[in-house]
């Protein structure tokens, strides 16, 4: 039997999985770490933590498998966007990983809009607007505002660089998760020289391109006998976290969409060309498979129901506690007991601004339409019913631009809820499709990696030895007239706060 090593590099833990050739999970580790936010608008991550919470993990994993390590074969890595790290010419870092949430460089990003313009910047580099998040604008704030660590830097990184720095001494990136840099034209597949040329940016300071799925190299021998594997274990290019999910639900031709509820809502739709929405609504990115593009984009999600928990719910956390079960379970019972439509009641889930397809940082969060007649399941079923909605809004986008949704295949923690499946199979009338292998963007990186190293022959044959379905939940049809009107109604009252939103 031959093994698989993943790694998720999220942004408040990393997670280590080691899988069989078949997708079975032999042993997993989660190692969280904590967000520095040393100013209102920053949020970085102490490099070196990133490391250690690895290192901790896949002792972990070891430990827990009891496997020779030898046989694991290969390493493969799902990473979050945009988290920025510098490092001088030895490969140290100059300063803190700054995180993808870091929002320092506002002006920075108004700079470089009105240099390069939206609609020019999203037709080479498939982002719709240039925005404090991405790299290029971060960059253009240490140029200006930390002149002496600038002038240090031998290479601007992002974190799955990094990591693949750290294990193979080289410096490589691949193109799903550069594309949100700003600085890479995903239609030519090169670096942006004139992004470049503005921040002052020389190719030599960026990694090598490569295809995700592709091997790099074998681990260096002093850093395989640091964490305990083999030097012969084979280290591969991953892919953005979203784009590795995809591919661990089996999203990988057109009319298949992924969504995943975690703390945000991420739609991911597989096509075989780049799409540009004339509207601006849909951003376009590089897919882990080569020669394919993403539509994809992300907005408030499961944040809205952890926020209604932690706020309201202080009953079902310590009952959870004490009964050692998930809160959200009992949230879900609770949620079960409201009919759909929560009888009128709407919520407009954008508590942190609206994001695809809205693109509205002034909206908010808004509940509408309760009673004397509504209680705490109303509202905990609104919210679920809410994200459905922007399901079928992105959805609706997506067929504006000509991409079929035929089916849902459904990730993240908001799968564990078949409650929460149903509302989205019965709002958007399509089959949401629950996945045996919870963590599916690390198995997306395990499949990345075994067929970088051989042990499959392709992604498709790799999708059908360890991708599986475990619940297929069909749209109720008695609930479709219900959720049609509930859409209208959800759609109107956000056009109807608009002007609201903009004054206050």
């Amino acid at each position: 039997m031959e093994y698989i090593l993943a790694v998720d590099l999220g942004t408040t833990a990393i997670k280590v999985l080691l899988f069989q050739s078949d997708g079975q999970v032999i042993s997993n580790s989660t190692q969280e770490y904590k967000l520095l936010t040393p100013t209102e608008l920053a949020v970085e991550v102490e490099v070196e933590k990133y490391w250690n919470a690895f290192k901790k993990g896949l002792a972990e994993v070891l430990t827990q498998a009891n496997i020779d390590s030898s046989k694991i074969k290969s390493i493969g890595i799902s990473a979050q966007g945009e988290t920025l790290i510098l490092v001088d010419k030895e490969g140290e870092p100059l300063n803190n990983a700054v995180v993808w949430l870091d929002n320092r460089a506002q002006q920075e990003a108004e700079e470089l809009v009105k240099e390069f313009g939206n609609e020019n910047t999203y037709h080479i580099t498939g982002q719709v607007e240039i925005v404090p998040t991405w790299p290029a604008a971060k960059i253009l704030w240490f140029k200006k505002h930390k002149p002496d660590i600038y002038r240090k830097v031998a290479k601007f990184l992002l974190i799955e660089d990094y990591f693949i720095y750290r294990l193979c001494g080289k410096y490589v990136c691949e193109g799903s998760l550069i594309c949100s840099t700003v600085y890479w034209d995903i239609i030519k597949k090169i670096w942006w020289k004139d992004m470049l040329s503005y921040l002052g940016v020389k190719e030599v300071q960026l990694p090598e391109i490569r295809e995700s799925g592709e091997v790099v190299s074998s681990i260096q021998p002093k850093i395989a006998r640091e964490l305990g594997l083999s030097a012969d274990t084979l280290v591969t290019t991953g892919a953005l976290d979203q784009a590795c999910g995809a591919i661990g639900v089996g999203n990988l031709v057109p009319g298949v969409i992924s969504e995943n509820t975690g703390a945000a809502l991420a739609i991911c739709a597989t096509v075989d060309h780049p799409i540009f929405d004339k509207k601006g609504r849909m951003p376009c990115h590089y897919h882990a498979i080569p020669d394919t593009y993403m539509a994809h984009t992300f907005t408030t999600g499961g944040m809205g129901l952890r926020w209604f928990r932690d706020k309201f719910c202080s009953l079902e956390i310590d009952i959870s506690s004490f009964i050692n079960v998930d809160s959200y379970k009992l949230l879900d019972q609770e949620a079960a007991q409201a009919p759909p439509g929560c009888n009128g009641l709407i919520m407009l889930p954008h508590l942190q601004g609206a994001m695809a397809p809205e693109s509205n940082p002034k909206a908010k969060g808004v509940f509408y339409g309760f009673t004397l007649h509504h209680g705490k399941a109303h509202f905990i079923r609104s919210i679920m019913e809410a994200i459905a909605f922007t399901v079928q809004r992105n959805i609706d986008v997506l067929e504006d631009l000509g991409i079929e949704v035929d089916e849902i295949r459904s990730l993240g923690g908001g799968s564990r809820s078949l409650l929460w499946s149903q509302i989205k199979a019965d709002v958007t009338q399509r089959s949401v499709y629950i996945m045996k292998n919870e963590e599916a963007a690390c198995l997306g990186a395990a499949m990345l990696a075994g067929v970088a190293t051989g042990i499959y022959p392709s992604l498709k044959v790799a999708t059908k030895k360890m991708v599986t379905i475990k619940k297929q939940v069909k749209p109720n049809k008695a609930n479709m007239d219900t959720y049609k009107q509930g859409y209208k109604r959800y759609k109107s009252l956000y056009n109807s706060l608009l002007d609201m939103f903009k004054k206050y």
